[in-house]
């Protein structure tokens, strides 16, 4: 790996600084903020804002917001975006770290489709395919994603008189404690499966959201009971949340602290 360029870090220190507070920043700010001398970033506000990354903030002399270069780069990047590939990457890196099986799902209509799929290397695992479909209800991609629709969308999807399929004797079957699991999971932003779809597995997942906060997608670990436990339950529910902020965040969403 080649050296860093001092002034190109310091010119994307500037810019990153403009993701937090009102988005607005003056000289003195910037010097402030990063310790920078006033020459140093008296240069390189100049050299932003003649290249449109930065510009005056009407009415206020002396202040910046960010201009409409960033925007036009991170337009041209949401573009290439392609939620399949982006989440196989993070499903390997997860894979890669915990040695169980990981997908990436979407919801159409009230089934999951999985999109990305990486297996364990263990020669006991859970077997699947991408581009599978299962009912939603009895996963927990398809429960996390069931509790982020909208009260009314959910309710179309799912009415009150729906008869859900059973997949094993631990499957959802009820609307109404259908309703009560996915309000605790809107709660806790994870979805927990015990043995229903798959009477030998059990899985966690958690959202994945769009630049614009929606989410678009559910990110699961899926592990034979064999390996179960409370332990490795709270071990894969860290993961499978830090798995599918990497994936929201490649997907444009950044997170508020």
């Amino acid at each position: 790996m080649g050296r860093l360029v001092p002034a190109v870090t310091r010119a994307l220190d500037i810019l990153e600084l403009f993701l937090d507070g009102d988005g607005t920043l003056s000289a003195p700010d910037i010097v402030r903020k990063l310790q920078l001398p006033r020459t140093t970033v008296h240069e390189l506000v100049t050299t932003l804002a003649a290249r449109s990354y930065i510009v005056q903030v009407p009415g206020q002399p002396g202040r910046y917001r960010l201009g409409v270069r960033p925007y036009q780069l991170g337009s041209r990047y949401a573009e290439q975006l392609d939620l399949a590939a982006e989440g196989q990457q993070v499903a390997r890196s997860v894979a890669e770290t915990c040695d169980e099986t990981v997908h990436v799902a979407i919801l159409e209509g009230t089934d999951v489709i999985y999109i990305a799929k990486v297996d364990s290397t263990h020669a006991v695992r859970m077997v699947s395919a991408a581009g599978r479909r299962l009912p939603a209800h009895c996963t927990s991609v398809g429960k996390m994603l069931l509790a982020s629709l909208p009260e009314q969308e959910l309710a179309a999807r799912i009415p009150d008189d729906a008869e859900l399929t059973a997949m094993t004797p631990n499957s959802i079957t009820d609307p109404g404690a259908l309703r009560e699991a996915l309000a605790e999971i809107r709660q806790r932003g994870i979805a927990v499966e015990s043995r229903e779809s798959n009477p030998d597995v059990s899985c966690v997942a958690a959202p994945v959201r769009d630049r614009a906060g929606h989410v678009v997608a559910a990110l699961s670990i899926s592990v034979p009971m064999i390996r179960w436990s409370d332990e490795r339950r709270d071990e894969l529910e860290q993961l499978v949340a830090k798995g599918a902020a990497e994936l929201s965040e490649r997907l444009g969403h950044r997170s508020v602290a």
